[in-house]
């Protein structure tokens, strides 16, 4: 269901078109953009649509409403909505207008950003320089009438660029030094904690974030999966009992989370490229030499 109050000015502008199967497989792809110099009682209301859409705005201030959460959009910022779930937006109240680009789009390159840009499927506006974003918006709208299979890319690249810029804005902002917090206390509980039975999901219990939320977050900000961490911890520490202790292997193997010896010595010869014991004797020369 759809109701809106298209209390806009003349010069504003809707482009439709109807995207055919070619368009719809690509990862990112477009059916409607305009350019709205919404006044105060600009409104619309919807119950789903199988899209996103993506408001920019260029003056005045916007007021979208989804699920629990009510954002105004002033200038200079950008926000993606998913239209699946209901949502309304107008002009924000208190002001006279609402100047605003949107495109509605969809594809799974969008889909993808989409987990950065709502984080939590909350709603996330980004500050975005007029400059970098309003010469995208005019490229795309720009273009609307070519058909052609290189206009059709070139408009997906645009797209792409212009959900690009919000993730790098929003990952280089206070969002994202949340983020490295998160993950730098779950590497610490992997650290402090690394002896015992750790599992992704007994990871994720204590974070607020979804699994391939969690999973991009830290291969982002520590170079590699939760797994490969611990699994880098336990090989660290099992090389200072190795050179320190005179424990057998078996037994470093249980100290440091292994539950086997065979496991933990094939383990560790992939990462160390010596077996525990060969690593041991080699650690050991200096020392004898000496």
């Amino acid at each position: 269901m759809l109701s809106y109050n298209m209390d806009v000015e003349e010069r504003s502008v809707w482009l439709r078109a109807t995207p055919g199967t070619a368009v719809l497989a690509r990862p990112f792809y477009c059916t409607e953009a305009g350019q709205f110099y919404g006044r105060a009682h600009f409104a619309t209301a919807r119950t789903d649509k199988e899209s996103y859409i993506l408001f920019y705005t260029l003056s005045g201030s916007g007021l979208i409403e989804q699920n629990d959460q009510r954002i105004e959009l002033p200038a200079g910022s950008a926000l993606l909505l998913n239209c699946r779930a209901p949502q309304s937006y107008c002009t924000a109240p208190g002001q006279s207008h609402w100047h605003h680009y949107w495109v509605h789009l969809d594809g799974m390159g969008v889909a993808n950003l989409a987990e950065v840009l709502l984080p939590q499927g909350r709603l996330c506006p980004v500050a975005v320089s007029r400059l970098e974003m309003q010469p995208l918006f005019e490229a795309l709208t720009n273009d609307w009438e070519q058909s052609t299979t290189a206009a059709q890319i070139e408009r997906g690249l645009t797209l792409h660029r212009m959900l690009a810029l919000m993730a790098r804005q929003l990952l280089a902002g206070d969002e994202s030094r949340s983020n490295r917090t998160l993950i730098e206390q779950a590497a610490e509980y992997i650290r402090q904690h690394y002896a015992e039975p750790l599992s992704l999901d007994g990871l994720l219990a204590q974070t607020p974030v979804s699994k391939s939320w969690f999973l991009r977050l830290f291969r982002q900000y520590m170079g590699t999966t939760p797994y490969n961490f611990l699994l880098s911890t336990r090989i660290t520490r099992a090389k200072e009992l190795l050179v320190l202790t005179d424990f057998s292997v078996s037994e470093i193997a249980h100290q440091v989370g292994f539950g086997d010896e065979s496991n933990f010595s094939t383990r560790f010869a992939a990462m160390v490229g010596q077996s525990p014991q060969q690593y041991r004797r080699s650690a050991m020369k200096p020392a004898e030499t000496e």
